[in-house]
């Protein structure tokens, strides 16, 4: 009875290491760079992207095609 508590504790402290450990490597990252966790980044929409351009030029054709009838 005891030898099956014990493994319970553990398989229990095995499975709890696994699913807390991105939460740990997050915290860590966070707090190594003055709370950037993942060095300098831009905000989003300070530098052009192909992306952004290309869903600015569908919207901008949708709403012409719109105000038009």
């Amino acid at each position: 009875m005891t030898g099956d508590l014990i493994e319970l504790f553990i398989w229990m402290w095995i499975i709890a290491t696994v699913a807390f450990a991105p939460l740990g490597y997050f915290i860590y990252k966070y707090t190594q760079k003055n709370g950037q966790p993942f060095g300098e980044t831009e905000p989003h929409g300070d530098s052009p992207s192909f992306v952004n351009e290309l869903a600015e030029s569908a919207i901008h054709f949708v709403k012409s095609k719109f105000s038009k009838k």
